[in-house]
């Protein structure tokens, strides 16, 4: 148990447990910074839209095509590269994210979009990439600086949701779900943050339960995202070898894997995100099925559930537990969640390749 916050706070020393509690409040100041951008557009001619970004700043773009799924009739492209596809063109709305604004590969795909002409908007904390939309003209909504790009995706998510709302792609139907969606996470934060008492979090009680594990993260639809964001948050903030599949699609493959007891299976673990209100029957099936798999070669499940009614609150409420979940895994694990410096040292060899 993390009994005290003195023993928390010696592990977590950049207090990254104290920036995940503040998701609620960041979501509503997000929406602060898009209301005096001008956008130039109109919905009417827009035949595509494109999300380009990578790692912490792209899975907004995830969830966004996603939730939209089902109630967006113009086909949403999320881009992970230097280049976009070929299809993009003046009919194309390109949205750029990158949290430093200074990530080469979204950098490029920027330059790439406005040389094709396509209708351009980007979300930093400044860097190249403001610079490049102030010399151009095109609209660019600045974000807090200080963060680790993982822990800032209520500042990438929610303005790209506005920027939607404000061309009229979305309508006032989304006031809703935000609204919905910050309760949401006031609640979970408050149910999983630091405390002093000598009790476990719902979060807490997670990690406990996938430490020392494998872990593997499994979502449906709306929630394959979730899980590909909770295989990276363990990665990045837990330091841990994760990985995520997706409903059904792993019940034509990845489920023969699991058909007997071997040594990967015997220390995994495996984790559905479930919506269970709202899941199809067959799905349901699917989920019981693979409990069973899973279960008889030896790894642990376990199930975590949606909270909310409206989509957008449900999927978040996913992710934010997966966010605490991962931060607590690392400070039972004993290390600091926040520093990446595999990723910095990366970045700092490729810099010096022209």
């Amino acid at each position: 148990m993390l009994d005290s916050a003195d023993r928390i706070n010696s592990i977590d020393k950049s207090g990254m447990l104290d920036v995940v509690s503040r998701f609620p409040d960041y979501i509503e100041d997000s929406l602060r910074l898009v209301e005096d951008t001008e956008m130039d557009m109109d919905a009417s001619d827009i035949r595509g839209i494109v999300i380009s970004g990578m790692g912490g700043s792209a899975i907004s773009g995830d969830i966004v095509k996603e939730w939209l799924r089902d109630s967006v009739d113009i086909p949403i492209y999320v881009n992970r590269d230097y280049d976009l596809p070929k299809w993009v063109g003046r009919d194309t709305l390109t949205i750029f994210l990158s949290y430093s604004g200074n990530t080469e590969e979204t950098i490029s795909s920027f330059k790439e979009g406005v040389e094709r002409g396509s209708l351009c908007v980007a979300i930093s904390s400044g860097g190249k990439l403001e610079e490049e939309c102030r010399k151009r003209g095109i609209p660019h909504i600045k974000i807090p600086s200080g963060f680790q790009p993982r822990a800032a995706t209520a500042y990438l998510l929610f303005p790209t949701i506005k920027i939607l709302q404000k061309i009229d792609i979305l309508d006032n139907y989304i006031d809703k779900e935000i609204k919905e969606t910050i309760e949401i996470s006031k609640y979970i934060s408050e149910s999983n943050r630091k405390k002093t008492e000598q009790s476990e979090c719902p979060a807490e009680s997670i990690a406990k339960e996938i430490k020392d594990t494998l872990p593997n993260i499994y979502g449906w639809r709306y929630y394959t995202p979730i899980a590909r964001r909770w295989r990276t948050q363990i990665n990045e903030n837990s330091k841990m070898i994760a990985r995520f599949d997706e409903v059904p699609e792993s019940n034509h493959n990845d489920i023969v894997g699991w058909t007997e007891k071997t040594e990967v299976s015997l220390i995994s673990s495996c984790v559905f995100l479930r919506d269970k209100k709202n899941e199809p029957d067959k799905i349901k099936e699917r989920y019981r099925f693979m409990r069973e798999t899973f279960e008889n070669a030896g790894a642990k499940v376990l199930e975590v559930d949606t909270l909310g009614e409206t989509l957008l609150a449900r999927m978040v409420s996913l992710m934010y537990i997966g966010d605490y979940v991962s931060v607590y895994l690392a400070i039972l694990r004993g290390v600091d969640p926040t520093p990446v410096d595999v990723i910095s040292g990366l970045k700092e060899r490729l810099s010096r390749i022209q």
